[in-house]
C-alpha cells in the first residue's frame, strides 16, 4: 500500500505510547525495552507502546505510566475503547526484549529483556489477546518503523557482536487463547 500524503511521524521514547490513524507512522529504537504494536486492519488505526519494565509494583494513587508493561497495556486498551473499538479486533505484535549485556548475563536467562517479553505475553493472555508475530529476545537492539496505513512493521535488528552468526532472537510469539 502506498504512503498517503500528509503522514505525521512520531518517534517514541521509552515510556511513551501513541495511537493514531492511517496518516501516522510510528518509530522507536528498542534494546531490552519492549513494544506492543496494535493494528486494526479495517479501520486502519493502531498504536505502539515502548515500555521499560514489567511493573512498578504498588502504584498507590499514581496515574498510569507507560514505562511499565501492565500500565502501558492499560493505557493502550483505554485508547482503543475511547475510539469505540474492541481490543480483540486488533492484530498484535511484540518486539524487543533484547539482551543488551550478554557478557554479564550469559549464564542468567532472566535478564530484563526476557522479563519484559514474559510480562507482555502474560498481559496478552490475561486480556485474551492474540499475538500474530514479532521479533523478541536475542542480543542487541531493534529499530522499528510502523506504518499504520498498511499495518507493516519495518524491523532492523542489530546484534552487539559483529561476528555473531545467531542473534538468538525469536520471530514468533506464543499465541494466547
Amino acid at each position: 500500500m502506498r504512503k498517503p500524503d500528509g503522514v505525521i511521524e512520531y518517534f517514541l521514547q521509552p515510556g511513551e505510547l501513541h495511537f493514531g490513524d492511517r496518516y501516522t507512522r510510528l518509530r522507536t529504537v528498542l534494546g531490552s525495552c519492549v513494544s506492543l504494536v496494535f493494528w486494526h486492519p479495517q479501520e486502519l488505526v493502531g498504536g505502539m507502546s515502548h515500555f521499560m519494565l514489567p511493573s512498578r509494583g504498588c502504584r498507590g494513587g499514581a496515574s498510569p505510566d507507560g514505562r511499565y508493561a501492565d500500565e502501558a497495556m492499560q493505557l493502550m486498551l483505554d485508547e482503543i475503547r475511547r475510539h469505540g473499538l474492541t481490543p480483540a479486533s486488533f492484530r498484535l505484535r511484540i518486539f524487543g526484549g533484547g539482551n543488551m549485556f550478554p557478557e554479564l548475563t550469559r549464564r542468567n536467562d532472566r535478564h530484563i529483556g526476557k522479563k519484559n517479553v514474559e510480562a507482555a505475553l502474560a498481559l496478552l493472555q490475561n486480556h485474551c489477546l492474540t499475538c500474530v508475530g514479532g521479533h523478541v529476545e536475542g542480543y542487541g537492539h531493534r529499530h522499528l518503523l510502523f506504518d499504520i496505513w498498511s499495518g507493516h512493521v519495518h524491523l532492523r535488528h542489530s546484534t552487539l557482536v559483529a561476528d555473531q552468526a545467531d542473534s538468538g532472537a525469536s520471530t514468533a510469539c506464543k499465541p494466547s487463547r
